[in-house]
C-alpha cells in the first residue's frame, strides 16, 4: 500500500476521478454515487480508495462482489472488470476532490445533483444508490429524506439512499453497510432475491 505524505495528498485537492462505468452495450444495473472524491481517491484514481473506507468490504460481505478488492494502491484492470461485468458503476455527486466532504458548499452539491441527474439520464442504470443522506438532502432539496428506497426516481432510475462507507461515519459497520447495499443490489438485479434463490 502506498504511503502519501500530507503534502502529497494536498497536491491532489480539486483533482477529478473518472467515473467507473461498463463499456458501450454492457448493462449498467447499479450505479453507486459517492459524495465527492477524497484526496487518497484522487491520488490513486480509484473510488472509495482510502484504507479505512468500508465500501469494498461491505460489497464483499453483501455478495455484490465475489472476491476482495483492495483499492488503497489503486484498482487493477481486473478489479474494474470484476465490477463492471456485474453491471456496477461508480460516480460522485461532486467531481472535485477534498480532504473532507464537509468542505463542499451547498451550491456545489446542488449543481452536482443536476449533473448527476443528467448522467443517469444518459447511462440508464436500473438503480442509483447514493451513499450519504446529508449530501442527498442538500443536493436535491429533500430535507426530510430518510435512508432506503426513495419515492421519487432520479433521471428515470429507481433511487436508493444508502449509508456513507467513510471511516468518519461511526454509526455504521461493514455488516450494516452490507445490508443496505444488498437491498439496493437486489432491486437492481445484481443480487438474486433471497426468497427466489432459496426456492
Amino acid at each position: 500500500m502506498p504511503r502519501f505524505t500530507k503534502g502529497e495528498l494536498e497536491s491532489f485537492r480539486d483533482a477529478v476521478v473518472p467515473d467507473l462505468l461498463p463499456g458501450p452495450g454492457e448493462p449498467l444495473r447499479l450505479l453507486f454515487v459517492g459524495i465527492n472524491p477524497g484526496l487518497w481517491t484522487a491520488a490513486t484514481q480509484t473510488h472509495f480508495a482510502h484504507p479505512v473506507n468500508r465500501f469494498y468490504p461491505a460489497l464483499l460481505r453483501a455478495g455484490i462482489i465475489e472476491r476482495p478488492i483492495d483499492p488503497a494502491a489503486g484498482m487493477t484492470d481486473a478489479d474494474r472488470e470484476h465490477l463492471t461485468s456485474r453491471g456496477i458503476g461508480i460516480t460522485n455527486v461532486v467531481r472535485r476532490a477534498t480532504a473532507r466532504a464537509d468542505e463542499l458548499t451547498d451550491e456545489e452539491l446542488r449543481a452536482g445533483g443536476a449533473l448527476l441527474e443528467a448522467l443517469v439520464e444518459r447511462v440508464h442504470p436500473r438503480v442509483v444508490a447514493l451513499a450519504g443522506i446529508t449530501a442527498y438532502r442538500t443536493a436535491f432539496g429533500r430535507r426530510k429524506a430518510a435512508l432506503g428506497r426513495q419515492e421519487e426516481t432520479l433521471g428515470g432510475a429507481e433511487l436508493w439512499v444508502v449509508p456513507n462507507p467513510s471511516g468518519l461515519n461511526a454509526h455504521e459497520t461493514v455488516a450494516s453497510l452490507a445490508t443496505a447495499y444488498a437491498a439496493a443490489a437486489r432491486a437492481a438485479g445484481v443480487l438474486q432475491d433471497q426468497a427466489q434463490s432459496e426456492s
